[in-house]
């Protein structure tokens, strides 16, 4: 397994239908190796309530690098999951 669950993991692509851009940081939730390798995600937003869960290939998703920075963008339309 690539990622380590409960770390992040930065999303290597766009995906405009989940408002999610490349760069983007998600939490590990779960990992699945059926039809292809893949996690489950949770992202957060910058004050900690969650926005999404998704299932995504492995190939979505990249290591945090040395050198990186965390940042914040404002998000036009947000969803915030109710608990």
């Amino acid at each position: 397994m690539k990622f380590e669950l409960y770390k992040e993991a930065v999303f290597a692509r766009d995906l405009p239908e989940r408002g999610i851009k490349k760069g983007d940081v998600a939490t590990v939730i779960d990992y699945y190796d059926r039809p292809e390798p893949g996690y489950g995600l949770e992202v957060f937003d910058a004050l900690g309530h969650t926005i999404d869960v998704l299932t995504v290939p492995e190939t979505y998703l990249e290591p945090i690098r040395e050198g990186e920075r965390w940042n914040v963008r404002q998000e036009a339309t947000q969803t915030i999951w109710a608990a």
